[in-house]
This record gives structure tokens, sequence and C-alpha cells, in this order.
């Protein structure tokens, strides 16, 4: 599915007609200018699932965040706006199939950290609890204890409660069903799943980070189903070769001096990769 079919950015000369004429702020930047232009980008085309390719400082990300802004797109953290990011997203104009649907959003990185800190923390709390519920056990299982008046009617039933339970049920039917703990990988990936509903646009910021090779491949079966079969059309920022392999998708190379569109065996990230493997494949028995 295509929603959002095409988007362009203001050129090099609209960009700088405009930077001249402003008073500098911002610790004299003038971010988001300047930076897509850069790579003489000027238009994607997009497809039901398109790829940004390119390393640290290529403008994918601000790509990313240029196209949320204007679309007005939800997103769950901060990030670097500046005091010109209004005035960038105003120049910039899209071509759509229709309304973009309602939950379409943005998903960063920073997104998945906070995520993980807050079932890690959550975990923890949980942890806690069920320390002082022992302690609680045992000091009420071996107390001397003598109901003197009605104030201590609460303390004889929890006296009675220990009594007919074992350590584990007390504490079992004391807390909260525990929250399983994720490793960071696992967590990362019930953030995606947990996000990505049916027909919505979702634009992933490199969502590789805090995946392992094996969750990267579930995520790429992942994304790859939600477009096929689910109605939903991505983009995405990534240097992962797992994610370039995705059936179908379009790839912008922006290492390119001039962005330009590629197959992801084309990409230098993936060559590396492949030069590096076969020059030790009789290591691997092949």
């Amino acid at each position: 599915m295509v929603y959002l079919s095409q988007f362009c950015f203001p050129d090099r000369e609209r960009e700088y007609t405009f930077t001249m004429g402003q008073k500098r702020t911002c610790y004299d930047s003038v971010y988001p200018f300047l930076v897509v232009s850069e790579h003489n980008l000027r238009m994607l085309d997009l497809e039901p699932v398109t790829i940004l390719y390119g390393g640290n400082g290529s403008g994918k990300t601000t790509v990313l965040n240029v196209i949320a802004e204007k679309l007005g797109l939800a997103r769950d953290t901060l990030y670097n706006r500046s005091c010109f990011f209004e005035d960038y997203t105003q120049m910039c104009s899209y071509k759509a199939n229709g309304r973009i649907p309602a939950g379409s959003r943005i998903i960063t990185s920073d997104d998945v950290f906070d995520f993980m800190l807050d079932i890690r923390s959550l975990n923890n709390g949980i942890d806690r609890k069920r320390e002082e519920l022992l302690e609680d056990y045992l000091d009420t299982k071996y107390s001397d204890f003598q109901m003197r008046s009605l104030d201590d009617y609460g303390k004889l039933k929890k006296k009675i409660a220990v009594r007919k339970s074992t350590q584990s049920q007390y504490v079992r039917e004391n807390l909260m069903d525990n929250v399983r703990e994720h490793s960071n990988g696992e967590s990362a990936f019930l953030y995606f799943t947990d996000q990505i509903r049916e027909n919505g646009l979702y634009l992933l910021d490199e969502p590789e980070n805090s995946l392992s090779p094996e969750k990267q491949q579930e995520l790429l079966k992942f994304l790859e189903d939600s477009a096929r079969f689910f109605g939903c059309q991505f983009l995405i920022a990534t240097h992962s070769p797992f994610l370039l392999s995705m059936r179908g998708a379009k790839i912008y190379d922006m290492d390119e001096e001039t962005v330009d569109v590629k197959r992801w065996t084309e990409l230098a990230n993936v060559r590396a990769y492949f030069d590096f493997f076969m020059k030790y494949r009789r290591e691997f028995g092949e």
C-alpha cells in the first residue's frame, strides 16, 4: 500500500536565499537547511517499502524527521528541531493518495530505548516488592503475636494467611503478575510489534539498533508481512544488511554525492560484509 507517494525538498538555491537573509541564532546553525541538499536530494518517490541507506551524517535521520514533522505524525520522544525547522518544512511538499491514516507514526531509536528502560524499571520495582514480601512472610510466621484489640485484627488475618500458605504461595497471592523480563533485543522487537498496526504509514529510524542478527531477521519478516498483507507502508533509515535485503524495497543511497537508487547488493556496506566473509569462507567449511 502507498499512502505517501512523493515528498519534495527545497533546492539548494532556495535554501541559500532563505538562510542568507536570516539573523543567525541556534549557535550559528541553520539546521535542517543545507543538510538534505548536500547530496542533491530533491524528491523521494516512495513505494510500499522505501529505504534510506547511508552512514552517520548522510542526512537520512533528518529526512525522516522532516517528513514526520510535515505530515504531523505521532512520535514518543523529542528530537533536534532547531529554530529553523518549521521554516524548512514549510518549503517542503508532498503527494498522498488520500489522507495519511490515523495512527501513522515515526519510531526512533530513542523511543525503543526508553521503552526498554521502562520495562527494566518496572521489573526492578516488582523484584524489590517480592523481597519485601519474603521478609514480611518470615517476620509474620515466626513472630510472637497476640491479639489485644480490634486494631490487631489485620495482623491476625495476615498471621492466619501465612500459616495457611507456603512462602511462594504468599508472595504470589500478594504480588501482581510479574512482567516477563525481556532481553534488550526481545524488548525492542516487542516495541515494534506493539506500535505497528494494520493500514498505517511508519517511518523507522535505524530499527536494527539493540537487535541481534537473529532478531533483525525476525523484524525483516514482520515488516515484509506487514507491507505485503496488512496495508502498511514503510520508510526506513538503515544500514543493516538484513533490512536492506527486504523484498521489493526501493533503496536510496545517501552516501553518494548525488543520491541514487541502487539494489541492496550494490551498496558499499553490504559489499564490505560480502567481501569479508568470502575472504574467510574456507573457515566456514565452504
